[in-house]
């Protein structure tokens, strides 16, 4: 099993180009399902969790060709992925499957849509948190589905299709958004969806699908109306910049000082985190081609936060930006709403020296003034990077364990990092 070895003490200067958006690819290549021409699907990330719904996807009969790199293409340049669902042949995803990866639960609503019936066993993933999926269901029993629990499977049918209705989600959830949307593109008539996510990951679906031929209106907005159509068609779509992955290196960056350039960041993904940062004494100025984020002799400043939907600050920011605060010159209070079980960071960190109390949902982290290395253990996606932050300050070596979590959502993370001066390497045994 791999590791990843980090000497800290270096400071991070140079570019790091940002990948497309792993929480957008992953809607976006279900999304073929709901048209038998091809979508074209550009800056797609090359990350194990991509990886595996594609191949969850091939069962369901679809066609997928990788196109391959020019000679002289910058490497880290996303992938473009072309896919055909001409004739769906499977409905069925299976426990082994949906098990292993929780957006694989998404083709339930295209699934449904298309072929009138879909058997989709109840998802796994991380484990942050209980994440029911019971508005995702109550959005498409809307829609007119038909819905039953059988053996931990969902069992959906709609044998005349599905009909536009009125959508209003008692709290909000980008999954059920993103099934409910999907589901919406080929119901029969309009559909308005209230209380909808707002991330930008559901504009970026949204913006594909009108694409396609769906209209849509009010994306970017907490109430969507898509006028079904009975057929959608092929389209070629850009996947957009990963903010989490542009939010993870400017904090990075923001802990071991230096100046780096985000290539292809856009500010306007993620405001709050970068009012944050500033408010914590980093410099952040948009570029022509991207975000500079910058620390040079200032000190970190700590800074108390509350993880909230988009347009709040992100909760799967929120472990790495633990890591940063345990370097502040002082007292910082970050309180996680999102998820209930999103602190198992914390345990880690503390065994690089940070001071962490942790009451209910809060966290409150006084600054030290070193962190030292130590061996540690990843838990899930985000944890495990934010141990990457503190070990790139910690004194002398961090070895980091687990690290296939990092696998997930984070593209060649130890290249972009040592191409910036990070003394970081990975291990396989």
């Amino acid at each position: 099993m791999d590791r990843i070895k980090i000497i800290g003490g270096a400071k991070l200067n140079g570019t790091i180009p940002i990948s497309g958006a792993k929480n957008a690819a992953l809607p976006l290549l279900i999304t073929a399902l709901l048209t038998p021409d091809t979508l074209t699907l550009k800056n797609v990330p090359n990350l194990a969790d991509v990886n595996m719904l594609m191949r969850i996807l091939r069962n369901h009969g679809l066609d997928l060709t990788i196109d391959g790199k020019r000679a002289g293409q910058h490497t880290q340049l996303g992938e473009t992925v072309h896919l055909t669902a001409r004739d769906i042949v499977d409905t069925t995803a299976p426990y082994e499957m949906v098990s292993r990866m929780r957006a694989s639960f998404w083709v339930l609503g295209p699934l449904l849509a298309r072929c009138g019936q879909a058997r989709v066993s109840l998802p796994g993933g991380c484990a942050i948190g209980t994440r029911p999926v019971d508005l995702h269901l109550q959005g498409l029993k809307a829609l007119g589905a038909e819905i039953d629990i059988e053996g931990g499977d969902v069992v959906a049918s709609a044998p005349g299709g599905l009909t536009g209705a009125r959508v209003v989600f008692p709290k909000i959830s980008v999954g059920a958004t993103i099934n409910v949307l999907l589901a919406a593109a080929l119901a029969k008539g309009e559909t308005v969806m209230e209380n909808a996510a707002q991330e930008p990951e559901i504009g970026d679906i949204a913006n594909c699908l009108v694409k396609m031929g769906a209209k849509i209106e009010g994306i970017g907005s907490s109430t969507l109306h898509i006028q079904g159509r009975s057929q959608l068609e092929g389209a070629v779509h850009r996947v957009l910049p990963d903010r989490i992955e542009t939010g993870t290196y400017a904090m990075a960056v923001a802990a071991t000082g230096g100046e780096v350039v985000l290539e292809g960041a856009r500010r306007s993904l993620l405001d709050a985190a970068c009012d944050v940062l500033i408010e914590a004494g980093v410099e952040i100025t948009e570029t022509d081609n991207g975000l500079r984020v910058s620390r040079q002799d200032a000190e970190l400043q700590p800074v108390t936060i509350e993880t909230q939907p988009f347009p709040g600050f992100p909760t799967d920011l929120q472990a790495q930006f633990m890591g940063l605060m345990a370097k502040a010159n002082g007292t910082s209070v970050i309180r996680e709403t999102i998820f209930e079980n999103r602190f198992m960071h914390v345990q880690e960190l503390v065994r690089l020296g940070a001071d962490i109390q942790l009451h209910g949902d809060t966290a409150t982290v006084k600054g030290v003034g070193e962190l030292h290395g130590a061996q540690v253990m990843a838990t899930d996606l985000r944890a495990s990077v934010s141990l990457v932050i503190a070990g790139l300050v910690a004194d002398g070596e961090t070895m980091i364990n687990r690290v296939y979590h990092l696998d997930r959502g984070f593209e060649r993370l130890e290249e972009k990092l040592s191409r910036c001066g990070a003394n970081i390497e990975r291990i396989s045994d």
